[in-house]
């Protein structure tokens, strides 16, 4: 029965229409595909860069404040000071992510969409330099809030 369900919500998951979210300005998404970092502070791309669950939006915040929903192939980017930083992503469950970050450094965290129980679930983990800039090549910038 539980296979059965599971095989059904995937299928429900994968043909039902795409989120929508605000996109950001291309000009300013095309800057930030330079990855080009600053001195002073960190800069986080958060990233979303699969189809599947294409129709859920999530939100995502740093440090408790909300940087706006992703959507499937959707990216944000955030600058922070030096020191520990908490990303969190909801959906049908709450992921919190804390990463150390440098001055001068980018960071890459990928937002993966998982099969929930009722819903969608929401995964963060941290990447790699190289399978981060994949990640946020495949994708478009969201406006943030």
């Amino acid at each position: 029965m539980f296979r059965k369900y599971m095989a059904a919500s995937l299928l429900v998951l994968s043909l039902v229409g795409c989120a929508s979210v605000p996109m950001g300005d291309t000009k300013r998404d095309a800057e930030l595909k330079t990855f080009a970092a600053k001195k002073d502070v960190a800069g986080i791309y958060i990233y979303r860069n699969e189809s599947f669950g294409a129709a859920i939006r999530m939100d995502v915040s740093v440090d408790g404040k909300p940087l706006g929903k992703t959507a499937a192939k959707t990216y944000f980017y955030t600058e922070v000071a030096p020191g520990k930083h908490t990303i969190t992503s909801e959906s049908e469950n709450t992921d919190t992510l804390e990463i150390e970050t440098v001055a001068g450094k980018l960071y890459y965290v990928w937002q993966e969409v998982k099969m929930g129980l009722l819903y969608a679930r929401t995964k963060l983990s941290l990447v790699s330099e190289e399978e981060g800039k994949n990640g946020v090549m495949e994708s478009q910038l969201a406006a943030s809030r």
